[in-house]
């Protein structure tokens, strides 16, 4: 079963990077797909955005999409979703 959280991401994305070290390290599981190398991902990514996106990280957290890395919003959908326990 695939994860509930998907970073759309590319290679030379330091915020995707920082952005995956930051789940990792909450004990958040996560798919991650290259919408570079991935054309599934870059079609499923540009479907979700209505065709428009401007820049990535872009996380689906259980249907929640966050834009950038945006640590307060990504922890709301977290806990939102039953994903992060709040604290």
């Amino acid at each position: 079963m695939e994860s509930k959280v998907i970073i759309y991401s590319t290679t030379h994305c330091a915020f995707c990077k920082v952005e995956k070290q930051y789940l990792q390290k909450m004990g958040i599981e996560y798919t991650e797909k290259d919408i570079e190398t991935d054309q599934d991902a870059y079609n499923e990514l540009m479907q979700k955005m209505g065709g428009a996106v401007q820049g990535v990280p872009v996380t689906d957290i259980d249907g929640t999409i966050v834009l950038g890395f945006d640590r307060n919003k990504i922890n709301d959908a977290l806990k939102t979703k039953g994903l992060m326990q709040s604290t």
